[in-house]
């Protein structure tokens, strides 16, 4: 037999909360409606029973309705009668309430017709047919709710006098008791006003609400750090906190306990990732410790994904800038949460790239990278750069290339340059790769039995499996990461980010990422597949041309093709003759302006340019860039001069027959002709370097130190020779150190103090004796007021000019000087 079950469940508590207003008022309604329906029925049970008592005692059998009384007015009037005649209980006698109590347990006596003659328990036949039974019952016409009359004034009219009467209204009791419940709570409103709190008061308030919410939080953050085994479960209590409704310190509580609960993950998180068990795993008997361990580690894992479901949704709200209905958080506030939320998931990127979820945060990040807000997008960028740093392995650094590379391509290359910037922190070294290509560092294989009782003695093979046994406890003991997995995984995060690169080369290249792709291509082209040098070098070349990129755009691309070149181009046969003299000919687009920071680009350019490919660079085309780089260094920043001036004293060393720019005699025939773009045919060596005896005199005293090193021949020894932190420096760690960024001079300028301190000059020195004199009568003079007489001003001013008039006529009368 099947039990049937009761499929209705019980409502949730978030379903009963979700239930509006207008439902409870619904369910209020039915609830009275019921309440008066089961009274009425009571009511007329009642009357039943009075009835069937009174037809008993008499033996007459009157049925309980009567179909054929139409009329309500004597159904009223019988009613009032039956009322009247009957009796309370206390009035009766009492052999009547002992047949009431014996006719009142017999329940066939109140269920069957009393007007019919057969016996109460009269046994069902088999063949009665039940709808004939159903039909000789009485029916019962439903009639309308009875109304109230009033009676008004009658009208008299021919025929007689006309009786007047109207509908009584009917005041529903119900909603008469719910204004009284209504009206109830507004007079205990009225009566009880809320006292106004002044602005200080509110601050006094708010500021002891937000402490002992901040001891709380303590109070909770301390008891899972010292026990967290024990004390998991008030992980969820302090989430809970995330959920504040007091206005006042919601957005400053929510926010702390963002930040706890964010340094309670980094300190109790484990070093290893925890997996789901299985359900052998979870039938199996266990220890209390292992259990409890188990418990721990379930806790955690769940209100860890808690938590960051909780940082989702605040990104989601600030991003929607839709308002919750509870309202207790503005709109303003939520960027700040969102701001703190982010900050959290930047830092558990970082310090739990092994746990649990890391990929699902690394999604979030990812597309945070692009946001709008420039203090999200660097925070993100931060912490994916750090990320890529401190990944040893290569495991969480190929989960983030992966999004990226996939959003990017998803945002048709239309992101911040800055998302790209970031795979030049990658750790993917040249040593690494070499390791791949080259068949080194391969398992040492053991010999099996077979073999070592071929070749082997029986004291041999003791020996060797001694031997055997020690290495692999060595290996065991090594707690280094597998070299094969890391050169895995470094090899394939290095082809989703060339394949990124070379989609925006094919199908972006005006797009804004292109330095960033250039700039990566640089530091990574020593690692591409030998294949792809062609096509990257045309490509490369087409785009200088093109004449649609920037200035250090244009070197970017430069740099790339010499890195292509440095490493595994080396064996190819290609000369790149184009790309020096494209940058022998922009040289000189260089100045003390904006460009000034791509000489640092120059200088990486002109080291693998010349310096790394000595062998394949001629006299002549060394010449022609050190007497170029020479006469830059007279417009550029001191820093910029000083690093220029550091490459062209390694590239006399490397080229020794380079000295003779520094004698005034030619070599050979022809002129140096300083505008040819061509560095081949300018004929440099026909010139000497005379901007250094310029840069002698330059008030920066490197670049001076610099100058007069150079014009001695660059020397290693003697009193010309640089000191060890100019000599052993390069020529970008040159240009960084001197920088003038932070508009301060290095080296500070001395202050210049004079050797006489006795003699200082006052202020009347500067005068002269007369004047002195004449300030000192002046001022020594009783001042009259006496009122101003203007005419002897006048006249003296009439009488200079006539007395200069008469000197000039006598000059003119005199004889000249010599001739008497």
């Amino acid at each position: 037999m099947k039990v049937r079950r009761n499929k209705k469940q019980v409502p949730s508590f978030r379903k009963l909360l979700k239930t509006s207003k207008v439902k409870l008022e619904n369910k209020l309604k039915n609830k009275q409606f019921k309440q008066q329906s089961t009274l009425k029925k009571y009511r007329k049970e009642q009357r039943k029973l009075r009835q069937a008592v009174k037809d008993a005692v008499s033996k007459k059998p009157i049925p309980l309705e009567d179909p054929k009384e139409k009329r309500p007015g004597k159904r009223i009037e019988r009613e009032e009668k039956e009322e009247e005649e009957a009796l309370p209980l206390d009035m009766m006698d009492e052999d009547d309430l002992q047949l009431m109590k014996d006719l009142g347990q017999r329940a066939s006596f109140l269920t069957r017709d009393l007007s019919s003659s057969e016996p109460v328990h009269a046994r069902k036949r088999k063949h009665e047919r039940v709808i004939d039974k159903y039909e000789k019952i009485p029916r019962t016409l439903q009639t309308a709710p009875e109304k109230e009359l009033i009676h008004l004034l009658p009208i008299k009219d021919k025929s007689g006098i006309i009786p007047q009467t109207r509908e009584k209204p009917v005041i529903d009791s119900n909603q008469d008791e719910e204004d009284q419940e209504e009206m109830e709570p507004e007079e205990e409103i009225t009566e009880e006003p809320i006292k106004e709190l002044t602005l200080e008061e509110h601050l006094i308030e708010r500021k002891k609400k937000l402490q002992e919410k901040k001891i709380r939080i303590a109070a909770l953050a301390s008891a899972i750090l010292s026990d967290p085994e024990s004390n998991i479960k008030k992980l969820k209590e302090l989430r809970s906190m995330l959920m504040e409704q007091d206005p006042d310190v919601a957005v400053t509580v929510r926010k702390l306990v963002i930040v706890s609960l964010m340094e309670l993950f980094k300190d109790i998180t484990p070093s290893y990732k925890i997996r789901p068990l299985t359900e052998a795993e979870k039938s199996t008997k266990i220890r209390k410790e292992t259990q409890k361990l188990r418990e721990f580690e379930e806790g955690l894992v769940s209100q860890y994904k808690f938590y960051l479901e909780n940082l989702e949704q605040m990104v989601k709200d600030w991003k929607q800038r839709k308002l919750k209905k509870s309202n207790v958080v503005s709109l303003k506030a939520y960027k700040g949460l969102a701001e703190v939320a982010v900050k959290s998931l930047c830092e558990l990127l970082v310090a739990l790239p092994h746990f649990n979820f890391h990929n699902n945060i690394i999604v979030l990040i990812v597309p945070l990278m692009n946001d709008m807000s420039k203090l999200i997008s660097e925070m993100c960028c931060e912490a994916v750069k750090t990320l890529f740093k401190q990944d040893k392995l290569g495991q969480a650094s190929l989960g983030v290339i992966k999004v990226i590379s996939g959003f990017v391509k998803g945002r048709n290359y239309e992101v911040r340059p800055e998302m790209l910037k970031t795979f030049l922190c990658l750790r993917i070294k040249e040593v690494e790769v070499k390791k791949d290509t080259e068949d080194t560092n391969k398992q040492k294989k053991f010999m099996t039995f077979k073999e070592k009782r071929k070749t082997l003695s029986r004291m041999q093979r003791k020996w060797k499996k001694a031997e055997e046994k020690l290495e692999r406890e060595l290996r065991e003991a090594e707690a280094s990461e597998n070299t094969e997995k890391k050169l895995k995984l470094h090899t394939e995060t290095l082809n989703i980010v060339f394949v990124t690169y070379f989609r925006i080369l094919k199908k972006a290249q005006r797009s804004p990422l292109l330095p960033a792709v250039l700039e990566g291509l640089a530091k990574f082209a020593h690692l591409i597949n030998v294949e792809f040098f062609d096509d990257l070098l045309v490509v490369l070349h087409s785009l200088i041309e093109s004449g649609d990129l920037s200035y250090q755009e244009s070197l970017h691309c430069v740099q790339t093709a010499f890195h292509v070149l440095s490493g595994q181009g080396d064996v190819l046969n290609i000369d790149p003759m184009k790309f020096y003299t494209h940058l022998y000919k922009t040289l000189f687009k260089l100045h003390a302006g904006a460009t000034n920071e791509g000489v640092e680009i120059v200088l990486q350019c002109l080291d693998v340019m010349l310096t790394k490919r000595r062998k394949q660079v001629s006299q002549q085309r060394a010449l022609a860039f050190i007497k170029r780089l020479c006469t830059l260094a007279l417009h550029v920043l001191p820093n910029s001069s000083i690093g220029i001036l550091a490459t062209n004293r390694i590239l006399m060393h490397t080229f020794p027959k380079t000295d003779l720019l520094l004698d005034n005699e030619s070599q050979g025939s022809g002129v140096f002709l300083p505008e040819l773009d061509e560095p081949e045919y300018c004929n440099a060596q026909n010139t000497a370097l005379w901007e250094l005896h310029a840069l002698r005199r330059h008030y920066h005293p490197i670049v001076q130190r610099f100058a007069a090193h150079l014009i001695a021949g660059a020397p290693s020894e003697g009193s010309e020779a640089l000191k060890p932190e100019l000599s052993r420096r390069s020529a970008s760690e040159l240009f960084e150190a001197y920088s003038m960024a932070a508009m301060t001079f290095n080296p500070p300028v001395e202050s210049s103090n004079s050797k006489r301190k006795d003699k200082v000059l006052q202020g009347d020195s500067f005068l002269s004796e007369e004047i002195s004199q004449l300030i000192k009568r002046h001022c020594s003079e009783v001042a009259t007021q006496l009122p101003p007489d203007f005419t002897k001003y006048l006249e003296t001013s009439l009488r200079l000019p006539t007395e200069a008039k008469l000197e000039v006529s006598d000059q003119r009368r005199l004889p000249p000087s010599g001739l008497d």
